[in-house]
């Protein structure tokens, strides 16, 4: 790849590109509904949110000083982030705060960068992020499903048309910010059955002397906002 080319690559990451018409918006939009609201899909589906989870703690704990020490991303859609540093304070509950919030926050990004044309930008960011991701994963089925995933955002970039390339970019930014609020219901619906005392809300409530109910009013307020907003501009509103 010479110069000319690296330029051309250039103009095409930083440029912008036609905004899609309306009907491909709501088709990918429904599209997504789909990937998230059926149980059974969702049993596969729900992997790809778990990345983003897992990676927004990951991301989050490197930005307040932690070191971040792996990430592992399980067949059963759970996942586990590990990070040293001072197990309490403001760092740490940034950390326990982002894995619900991050794939609705992520979507929300992208939903602003394709509101701007960028979708080019979105997708090789996208790249970008899943390969930093792979660094940290520390076992077998996290690297299998990063790599596909990441692979899936090469293979539209490089070989598809620039209508294809923003129905996929569309599809996937629809996809956190619905996949986004859904595992946030279902940790609430575990926790009143007794369940998932664990989880990060309960982390966040001993941590923060904040009872676990807030953080999940927290949750949702974030996902739910990140959705309307987020859809708003998809759909050029």
């Amino acid at each position: 790849m010479d110069i000319a080319d690296l330029e051309e690559l250039w103009d095409r990451v930083t440029g912008t590109q036609p905004e899609p018409a309306l009907w491909l918006a709501v088709a990918t939009g429904l599209l997504a509904l789909a990937l998230v609201a059926p149980w059974g899909v969702w049993r596969v589906s729900r992997n790809a949110v778990t990345i983003a989870h897992e990676g927004g703690h990951g991301l989050v704990a490197l930005l307040t000083g932690r070191r971040l020490t792996g990430i592992r991303l399980h067949s059963d859609t759970s996942g586990l982030t590990l990070s040293r540093g001072k197990p309490t304070g403001f760092g740490m509950i940034l950390t326990a705060a982002s894995g619900y919030t991050a794939p609705s926050l992520l979507g929300l990004g992208g939903a602003a960068l394709l509101s701007a044309g960028r979708i080019t930008a979105l997708l090789w960011l996208s790249c970008g992020l899943l390969l930093a991701l792979l660094v940290m994963v520390r076992n077998a089925w996290g690297v299998l499903t990063v790599l596909l995933s990441c692979a899936a955002f090469l293979l539209v970039t490089w070989l598809t048309e620039p209508e294809v390339q923003a129905a996929f970019a569309y599809l996937v930014v629809w996809f956190l910010l619905l996949g986004g609020v859904r595992p946030v219901f279902e940790l609430q619906r575990k926790r009143r059955r007794g369940g998932a005392r664990d989880s990060d809300a309960d982390q966040l409530s001993r941590l923060t002397r904040v009872p676990a109910t807030l953080w999940l009013l927290l949750f949702h307020a974030v996902c739910l906002t990140s959705l309307l907003g987020g859809g708003r501009w998809l759909l050029d509103l």
